[in-house]
């Protein structure tokens, strides 16, 4: 979770010259930006087998054979997977976790910034790394990872049974697994997919297959008695850790809770459901025939439908509205409470609620080839070679708005428009 009470909200521009940091390295990519604005970073390289972080204009200390995956923490650090002498590590503001892995892959940050995971490989064998401690365990592969919100749990499907391409019988008897912190469950499924922690980071859903045709969700370790054609990724209830998922059976989707249906409509699609931060709505992504996808609050969708997709759904903070975007040819536009706005985009990005409870909505977007941010269906009047997600005030009041153009980056605050 971003807390942006401390960030300097006083209207105005502050600017950084990334212009002269192409006449300064063989090459500049992958361009990020921190969640307060105050530092934009790059990978820079400084000659045909060296590479490095510039961030506003630094160099970190020590520079390496590649760098992959540049990000921000939502506390404003910044991170790379990078490699020295062939081995693979992170780094966290320059500095290194202490041990080097074969590979690494798949990096997860907590909600608050503080606790970064991977999926590591190490002679042939595979594990999650925590703030680089490495699990006490290792397991044949590792597929789907998670860390827990709080940043202190890790999980991942692994393979706890060796069964090779040809043992078929094998394979479906089950070969996977999870494992939390590095101890797998005591069951075995054909696959494991989609891990999922609780809030608390007590408990541990996931989707399986349970035979070549059978699926359902797991909780800790423990199958729901039903099994269903197909399901897709599940979700706990932030107050009373029940657990939700969409199931197919009977040619149809619907909502289930533990096991048992929670939504009786049926649907042609259904999956990417998300609470409300206090759990008393559920939300959805539906198709309500084919090729007709909306948004179903409670199980009661939205009256109006798009042909291409709907994505993106989003809660405001205090969970009274709901955004989403929605593409129709070649266009994409956004709707709050199931209006669409009047405004059509080549892009759209994630939609950006004020956290004040007035349903204001801000979105980057791109319009005409070039870069630009909307609020509430209205379109900031000037355009960027780049930009980022932008971010309200506490109050709702002004907009944080991170752009770049030819003369190099600007962290610019404004009034809401």
């Amino acid at each position: 979770m971003v807390v942006s009470s401390a960030w300097d909200w006083s209207i105005g521009e502050k600017r950084v010259d990334t212009k002269s940091w192409t006449e300064r390295f063989l090459q500049v990519q992958e361009y990020q930006v921190s969640a307060d604005g105050e530092s934009v970073a790059a990978i820079v390289a400084l000659d045909d087998q060296a590479f490095n972080v510039c961030v506003n204009g630094a160099l970190w200390d020590t520079p390496f054979d590649k760098i992959w995956r540049l990000r921000f923490t939502p506390d404003s650090r910044a991170t790379a997977l990078v490699s020295a002498d062939g081995q693979w590590t992170l780094a966290v503001n320059g500095q290194t976790w202490p041990e080097s892995f074969d590979y690494i892959w798949h990096p997860l940050v907590s909600e608050n910034g503080q606790h970064i995971a991977a999926a590591i490989q190490q002679g042939g064998r595979y594990a999650m790394a925590l703030d680089g401690e490495v699990w006490p365990n290792d397991f044949g592969t590792i597929a789907y990872s998670a860390l827990s919100p709080s940043g202190d749990r890790t999980a991942g499907a692994v393979q706890v049974k060796v069964a090779d391409s040809g043992q078929l019988e094998a394979f479906q008897e089950g070969t996977f697994s999870a494992a939390v912190d590095g101890t797998a469950w005591g069951s075995t499924f054909v696959n494991v997919w989609h891990l999922v922690f609780s809030p608390d980071g007590q408990h541990l859903a996931a989707e399986v297959r349970q035979s070549l045709y059978d699926y359902t969700i797991v909780v800790d370790g423990k199958p729901w008695p039903q099994q269903y054609t197909c399901v897709w990724a599940p979700s706990f209830d932030p107050v009373t850790g029940h657990v939700v998922a969409p199931v197919r059976k009977d040619g149809h989707w619907k909502m289930a809770q533990d096991g048992e249906l929670l939504w009786q409509r049926p649907f042609a699609q259904l999956w990417q459901q998300r609470f409300s931060p206090d759990g008393s709505r559920l939300a959805a992504i539906a198709a309500t025939a084919f090729g007709r996808w909306t948004v179903v609050v409670d199980g009661h969708p939205w009256p109006v439908t798009f042909a291409g997709m709907v994505s993106d759904l989003t809660f405001s903070p205090d969970g009274r509205h709901i955004a989403a975007l929605a593409k129709e040819k070649d266009h994409w536009t956004v709707v709050v409470d199931g209006k669409p706005w009047q405004h059509r985009f080549e892009r759209a990005w994630p939609p950006v609620f004020a956290p004040d409870g007035s349903g204001s909505v801000a979105v980057k977007v791109e319009m005409d080839g070039a870069f630009t941010f909307a609020v509430d269906d209205r379109i900031w009047p000037h355009a960027f070679e780049r930009n980022w997600e932008p971010f309200f005030s506490p109050d709702g009041r002004r907009l944080l708005l991170p752009t770049m153009n030819q003369n190099g980056y600007c962290r610019k605050v404004v009034e809401k428009f």
